[in-house]
């Protein structure tokens, strides 16, 4: 690869067509963005810009702030207006119009064995429901109406499959966490949370995020990232509609741009039957409830040396804020214990108040470099091009 430096970092060296364009006529050179760390550190950010056109990152992790709208269509007549609606007796959003509903994927089932046996323990919710959609699978449909004159319809019942469903769009309202906490337990008895367990006395440590491959790590200021940017999602094509829930912009950050502590996140649809259910697994944390890891993969493109540079960032350049979920976490504290590295998380090993804490991640690692991977594939055969974001969300 040859190329020239450029002296402003910010000087814009190819545009978003012009990418497209090289994807169309099989001449782009994409990278993960693991290979883009090496690349910057090889090269450096000025000719790494000139030589790279795309970086594609990607990250498979629990998002409990994630489900989907469907539609099941009018059953034979008469019809029905569902006010109650249940998959695989998983309660849904009904009241939304006659056969639409939606299905959220913390919501667990109303006859759960296991939380039967042990209260406020899950063992399927919606997260499973959405996963066994998109795999293909017969899930059981309940739903319920007061009736009226023109939807007389009082109740009904059926199996369906998602090729049954004539509409099924995964609309998910916080996704892809900028950065996020790590999580421990200062308190004295084992705590059951979204982390995972936690053990008393901080004798371990969970985290999430894909590090290096994480997609808003790779661009801390959302400068390629807005309304209508087309996506990996679930395995197939999505889109970010715009900030998510919680979104905020952290003034604390690194040098490289990163917030130090939780900052932004995304709003995300595509359609389910695109999808595949390879990157949407239905999980339970135990004593917590249900979730949906979902697979999420963001191109990048190098418009200039600083967005090399950005996604040239390491799992060394990433820190984490460590936080008690014990004491300060149910008490609304948001102390931070310190801050480590993402580096230091993967290494199995962390060290707080001289104590060497064993660490677990949430996220798979070697999911979310799939998910990089497959994008690329994608990108390389000219079958993703990317867009231009139609409304920049804030990050400063």
């Amino acid at each position: 690869m040859t190329g020239h430096c450029v002296a402003d970092k910010h000087k814009t060296i190819k545009t978003i067509a012009e990418i497209n364009a090289r994807i169309r006529q099989g001449k782009a050179v994409v990278l993960t963005a693991e290979a883009m760390t090496k690349a910057v550190r090889d090269m450096g950010p000025e000719l790494a810009a000139r030589e790279v056109d795309v970086v594609t990152t990607g990250t498979f992790s629990p998002m409990c702030s994630s489900g989907l709208f469907f539609n099941f269509g009018q059953p034979e007549p008469p019809v029905i207006r569902a006010s109650r609606i249940w998959l695989n007796n998983v309660p849904c959003a009904g009241g939304v119009a006659a056969v639409d509903g939606f299905i959220g994927a913390t919501e667990p089932t109303e006859d759960d064995p296991l939380n039967k046996v042990h209260p406020g323990r899950f063992k399927y919710g919606g997260g499973h429901v959405i996963e066994d959609l998109a795999l293909g699978r017969t899930v059981h449909l309940r739903a319920e109406s007061y009736g009226t004159d023109c939807y007389p319809r009082r109740a009904l019942e059926r199996d369906v499959t998602l090729a049954d469903l004539p509409w099924a769009q995964l609309v998910n309202p916080r996704n892809c966490y900028q950065n996020y906490n790590v999580a421990v337990n200062a308190g004295k008895k084992l705590i059951y949370t979204y982390m995972g367990p936690l053990k008393p006395g901080m004798r371990n440590a969970n985290y999430a995020t894909a590090g290096c491959l994480s997609p808003l790590l790779n661009d801390p200021y959302l400068r390629t990232i807005g309304m209508g940017t087309r996506i990996f999602l679930g395995g197939g094509v999505g889109y970010v509609i715009g900030a998510g829930s919680q979104h905020v912009v952290e003034p604390k950050r690194a040098p490289n741009g990163i917030p130090l502590a939780g900052s932004g996140t995304l709003m995300l649809k595509g359609d389910l039957k695109g999808m595949d259910g390879r990157y949407l697994r239905g999980h339970s944390f135990l004593g917590y409830g249900c979730t949906l890891a979902v697979g999420v993969g963001i191109p990048i493109p190098v418009l200039n040396a600083e967005m090399a540079a950005f996604t040239g960032v390491s799992d060394a350049d990433i820190l984490l804020p460590v936080k008690d979920y014990g004491l300060d976490y149910p008490n609304g504290v948001s102390r931070i214990i310190r801050h480590v590295s993402y580096e230091e998380l993967r290494s199995g090993k962390i060290e707080i108040e001289g104590q060497e804490i064993e660490t677990s991640p949430l996220t798979s690692y070697t999911m979310s470099r799939e998910v990089a991977e497959r994008l690329k594939s994608w990108i390389e055969a000219g079958e993703f091009l990317l867009t231009e974001p139609l409304e920049a969300i804030p990050s400063r």
